[in-house]
């Protein structure tokens, strides 16, 4: 099903032609605030700060002797911002760039800076790595302590918080723990987005298999992975009550992207390698 944008209904979900030439009025923005409103988190007075990282790993455009170049792309689109991107609308934006000249690497990033803020409606940063050059692309484990190992028995994939509900003891901690298990379902496409996450916090003990059981529960969840996040960030604050928390989560890519949100109440970068699950 379609979805309404401020200009229109979404290309999401129709035959779409590539088109191979600069075109940023591809493009399309949807309101943060569909998905905040339903975990009452309202704009002016965010529970966190944060960003969504957006790794491109298909962007090609031609210099001027038309001599394809190839890059890695990384996007910091600021969680302050009015709008997200909607992905499909940004894979083809991307691939508009193939077949345009670009005097330099430059002047593909400016135009890449102007277009995303815009349709942000908020300051996105962007770094290119022209021919890969100086990208790490090894692929490291997640830091903290890996959740998966529990074996608990799951009958229910319907989303629950209740699992978070005197999911705590007196225990005071500061630790970081992670999952390969997070996976949930596009709000609209109803494709799998496959994710893994990492939940630092200072507060009293988390109880590890309710977590696990409630990270699980996003199985059949449909919404988009910045609201995925949020809600976790939002369900692990109100439960839980940790003094600090920071939730970031690393989804494998698809049709060249991958979404990174980043949340957190005492931290502005992640200390999380940039790639996990690919």
């Amino acid at each position: 099903m379609p979805v309404k944008s401020n200009e229109g209904i979404t290309l999401l979900g129709k035959n779409t032609e590539y088109i191979q030439y600069y075109s940023p009025d591809l493009l399309e923005s949807l309101p943060r605030a569909y998905g905040r409103d339903e975990i009452d988190i309202k704009p002016d007075n965010l529970p966190f700060s944060g960003f969504d990282l957006w790794t491109g790993f298909e962007l090609s455009w031609l210099n001027p002797r038309g001599k394809p170049i190839v890059a890695i792309a990384e996007f910091i689109i600021p969680a302050t911002s009015s709008n997200l991107i909607e992905s499909k609308s940004f894979k083809l934006y991307l691939n508009s760039f193939n077949q345009s000249k670009f005097d330099t690497p430059d002047h593909v990033s400016a135009a890449l800076k102007k277009d995303l803020s815009q349709a942000a409606n908020g300051q996105v940063s962007v770094k290119i790595y022209p021919h890969l050059n100086h990208y790490p692309l090894l692929t490291t484990s997640l830091p903290g302590e890996c959740i998966d190992h529990l074996d608990i028995q799951i009958d229910d994939y319907d989303f629950n918080p209740q699992y978070l509900s005197d999911a705590t003891s007196g225990d005071y901690v500061y630790e970081s723990l992670s999952s390969n298990l997070l996976k949930s379902n596009c709000l609209v496409t109803n494709q799998p987005d496959w994710g893994s996450v990492v939940i630092k916090y200072k507060g009293n003990r988390i109880d590890r298999e309710k977590l696990l059981r409630y990270l699980i529960s996003f199985r059949m969840h449909n919404e988009f992975h910045e609201q995925c996040v949020e809600r976790i960030f939002n369900d692990i604050n109100h439960y839980c009550r940790p003094d600090k928390l920071t939730v970031f989560a690393r989804y494998t890519r698809r049709g060249g992207l991958d979404i990174n949100p980043f949340r957190s109440n005492f931290e502005e970068t992640p200390e999380v390698p940039r790639l996990i699950r690919q």
